[in-house]
């Protein structure tokens, strides 16, 4: 779909909309963010940079809507996110196209995006009946002890651009059938998918009565820096860079609040002797490459057994030899560009760096500048051979850069995998039972998420998603991830004639 068809599809246009709780105005271009395609550098739209008097009316808005929407049974609350669900069945072709014009992903990671939030929306419907507390025994007679879980209140989130519309699904569908109201910050990257989302969103509050649960505020770091501070925003659920996120932490920390972080990854798979290769490989690719290496779960380093590495790296180079870089749109397309200039930077900065500490370039390793790439922000998805202390390997790079290790046995795979800092997602492939199960015990990766032959990208929604150490150690989408946007509250029911203290203590 050609960008004005999207647009009007989704009940945008391409005239300076500004947007405040879903109200839109024209401003200034002062007062503008501009959204530029990643592919050509063309305005794609300009949308109203919310101030931080902006969030903190949304802030208001969303705690006036509070006390009826916490008040409305969570089966009726997941009525509104079902019908949100269906709204997205419908705009899933044009929402798709727009994540892929906006952030730069191939139309299939586009789509598949706007999916994972239809498939959450079906989650939440079902959670809304199931949000269960249990019962224990009391050690008084005639006493009833259990657990209830409330509303949290208004909470904050803070998307990044690399999934400018899912990482919201997973928070603000589920809070939603917690009985929680919210204000959504996105990245200022991809502001328009934000805008869209809420425009479709819009009506469906509306219909149902409840128009301020949900706010947009498009805005920059002053307006994070806000929400973290806010001691009227008991939880920020941030998803960004493990940097800014000790910040977010940080500021959210020194006010008692909650904090729901998902931060960086820096993540490997081993590949043993005894691997399938037909699994592995591709798996390995699609990690590396897919979304152009902007993913959190992106696959950052392969540790692969001596005795196959060369054949692995050399299988690798004939698949990367074969990845069409270019315009995401395209269905030829296999990896479209980085998000900006600077992530291009970012990208040629790290390759020096890599380069002057030892490491070997196998392939790739580039800027593209020329021809059909000269207008976007295009790289080569890059190989690089690497010994087990290269320094680079400690920090995580925004970019489709593997690092390819040679190791000897599982023991010393698995303690190359777990020294980085970052512990989100991680894979092993091996045919073997119990290195599996090995890879999977408590000796074995210490990352949040662990699987045995598939790759460390492509979650799905039905388990919690988040990582350890750097990563932040938050949960979010499917298991018990609900829990984190509620409070939960112990209750003891006294049903007899006697006042019995516990522990058996008697005063008086």
């Amino acid at each position: 779909m050609k960008l004005p068809s999207v647009l009007e599809a989704l009940g945008l246009t391409n005239d300076n909309p500004g947007v405040y709780a879903g109200r839109f105005a024209n401003r200034s271009r002062a007062d503008a963010i501009e959204s530029r395609s990643p592919t050509d550098g063309t305005v794609l739209g300009t949308v109203r940079r919310a101030t931080v008097n902006d969030y903190e009316k949304a802030r208001s808005v969303a705690w006036d809507a509070f006390p009826a929407w916490r008040d409305l049974p969570a089966p009726k609350r997941g009525l509104l996110v079902r019908d949100i669900g269906e709204v997205l069945r419908e705009k899933c072709e044009p929402l798709g196209h727009l994540v892929s014009h906006e952030m730069g992903k191939i139309l299939a990671e586009g789509i598949g995006e706007v999916q994972e939030m239809i498939d959450i929306a079906d989650f939440a419907v079902g959670l809304s009946r199931q949000l269960y507390g249990v019962t224990m025994h009391s050690e008084r007679p005639g006493h009833r002890m259990y657990e209830q879980w409330h509303p949290l209140g208004c909470i904050g989130i803070i998307s990044a651009f690399n999934f400018p519309v899912a990482v919201w699904s997973w928070n603000a569908l589920v809070a939603a059938v917690c009985g929680d109201t919210m204000v959504w910050k996105p990245s200022p990257k991809t502001p328009l998918t934000a805008v869209a989302v809420h425009k479709l969103i819009e009506p469906v509050l509306k219909d149902h009565g409840h128009p301020g649960i949900m706010n947009l505020v498009v805005g920059d770091a002053d307006v994070g820096q806000a929400m973290a501070d806010d001691p009227g925003m008991p939880l920020v659920s941030f998803t960004g860079s493990s940097a800014i996120g000790k910040q977010v932490a940080s500021r959210v920390g020194a006010r008692l609040g909650r904090s729901l972080l998902e931060l960086g990854g820096n993540n490997a798979i081993i590949v043993m002797d005894d691997a399938d290769l037909e699994l592995a490989i591709p798996a390995v690719v699609f990690g590396a490459v897919g979304t152009a290496g902007q993913r959190c779960t992106s696959t950052r380093r392969l540790l692969v057994h001596r005795d196959i590495v060369d054949t692995v790296v050399r299988r690798l180079k004939k698949a990367y030899a074969q990845v069409r870089i270019g315009d995401p749109l395209s269905k030829n397309t296999l990896m479209g560009p980085l998000i900006d200039a600077d992530a291009v930077e970012r990208f040629e900065s790290a390759l020096a760096r890599i380069k002057r500490e030892g490491g070997r370039v196998v392939c790739g390793g580039k800027a593209l500048t020329t021809g059909k790439h000269r207008r976007g922000h295009f790289v080569e998805p890059t190989i690089v051979r690497a010994d087990f202390d290269l320094p680079a390997m400690q920090e995580e790079v925004f970019a489709p850069i593997l690092y390819v290790v040679a190791v000897d046995s599982l023991d010393e795979a698995i303690a190359i995998h777990n020294e980085v800092p970052q512990g989100l997602s991680s894979a092993i492939f091996t045919e073997r039972f119990k290195t599996a199960e090995r890879f999977l015990s408590h000796a074995g990766s210490d990352c949040g998420i662990a699987n045995v032959n598939i790759g460390t990208s492509g979650a799905e929604i039905g388990g919690a998603f988040g990582g350890e150490k750097e990563t932040g150690g938050g949960r979010e989408a499917g298991s018990d991830s609900w829990r984190a946007y509620m409070r939960r509250q112990t209750n003891t029911l006294n049903w007899s004639d006697d006042l019995p203290l516990a522990q058996g203590i008697r005063f008086g």
